[in-house]
């Protein structure tokens, strides 16, 4: 069940981040290994690369070179917190679940904060258009659950 609540988490990162990026790929995309195509949204078996994901970002938003910074190292902070979290045997199954999600959320938010208008507006989009795939992939309420 960890796998898949890290497997939920890392669709919704690729979803927020990347939906139509490789429709739009440009000439600078070098890094791009075709052996490599997990990494080439920004996640792997390893989690989410957060290089590979403020690029994609980058390229979606049209970020400056201070946002960039600024974004890598949210994203570097949240891949720290996601493995911590991941590694604490003493968090229940649900907890770990929860925790991942506030740090996803944390994240979008502390993200979105360095957007000026027009990339809070694609932003928005992207998460939207997130919401929306996620809603198919999400387990069922645990009040379905056996008492």
């Amino acid at each position: 069940m960890v796998k898949h609540c890290l497997l939920m988490l890392a669709l919704a990162g690729v979803v927020t981040i990347a939906p139509g990026a490789f429709a739009q790929a440009n000439g600078n995309n070098d890094q791009s290994a075709p052996a490599a195509a997990p990494a080439e949204h920004g996640y792997g078996h390893g989690g989410f690369d957060p290089q590979r994901r403020t690029e994609r970002l980058t390229h979606r938003l049209n970020l400056t070179s201070e946002q960039q910074g600024k974004v890598l190292e949210i994203f570097k902070s949240a891949k720290s917190q996601m493995e911590a979290v991941h590694s604490d045997s003493s968090l229940s199954q649900e907890d770990r679940h929860s925790k991942m999600m506030e740090i996803h959320k944390a994240t979008d938010e502390q993200v979105r904060s360095l957007l000026d208008a027009e990339q809070q507006k694609k932003w928005d989009a992207m998460r939207t258009r997130q919401e929306e795939r996620m809603e198919g992939h999400q387990a069922p309420p645990a009040s379905s659950q056996p008492q």
